[in-house]
């Protein structure tokens, strides 16, 4: 038995199967992914969130409630206010690269490979 592919249940069987293509379908949603991209920096009241994605804030309440309920977000109360924020790294590292999936789309070099490869080696001699 391999202890690294038990640990990580990326087998074909694995029993996350289905709920990986659940976070899928959470995160095929541009509102969503918006939201993701904004909470990268840290905690932000639905009025901020509202703003930054170019939404309502009532339309953004109902998507971080399903997001929520996901647990891609958790929440704090300060005062009055509810501050949200990503629950884990792994939604934002998700949203991450299906942006840089979609960069490749476009071909040519893609401006991650840019920023992070060899050219921007090239460029900082």
């Amino acid at each position: 038995m391999n202890a690294d592919s038990d640990a990580c249940s990326l087998g074909t069987d694995s029993q996350y199967v289905e709920l990986a293509v659940e976070v899928f379908s959470m995160l095929a949603d541009a509102t969503r992914v918006r939201i993701i991209l904004a909470l990268r920096g840290g905690e932000m009241a639905v009025g901020a969130l509202a703003e930054a994605v170019g939404k309502s804030p009532a339309a953004v309440s109902q998507h971080l409630a399903k997001m929520r309920l996901a647990r891609m977000v958790s929440t704090r109360q300060e005062g009055t206010r509810v501050l949200y924020r990503l629950e884990n790294e792994h939604a934002r590292q998700l949203v991450a690269d299906a942006i840089f999936q979609a960069e490749h789309a476009l071909g040519g070099e893609p401006a991650h490979h840019r920023l992070h490869g060899k050219s921007a080696e090239r460029t900082a001699r």
